[in-house]
């Protein structure tokens, strides 16, 4: 499944449950991850989607290395078993 299917099949998946799941776009910072995924009750989560096969460059490293260092929730999901598992792993706890 392309990546853009698996981010369109997960955000109906986060909508559904109460959450919101914005794009991320930063210009002139490369490298931040895809997708913002808010959980209600204020758990706030970065979400990097690849495909399976697909790699993280050096900069998205860097960033969400960065993103964690400071405390953050940081994801990369690889494929859509693995966006359905972190969906209901993230939300089991959800308010």
């Amino acid at each position: 499944m392309l990546e853009k299917e698996v981010e369109r099949r997960m955000g109906e998946m986060v909508k559904k449950r109460g959450g919101q799941f914005y794009k991320f776009m930063s210009p002139g910072m490369p490298g931040v991850p895809d997708r913002i995924l808010i959980v209600p009750g204020g758990k706030i989560w970065f979400v990097e989607l690849k495909q399976i096969v697909g790699t993280l460059s050096g900069i998205q490293k860097w960033v969400l290395g960065e993103l964690e260092r400071m405390g953050c929730n940081v994801r990369v999901i690889r494929g859509w078993d693995d966006a359905k598992t972190f969906v209901a792993e993230v939300f089991k706890d959800a308010v």
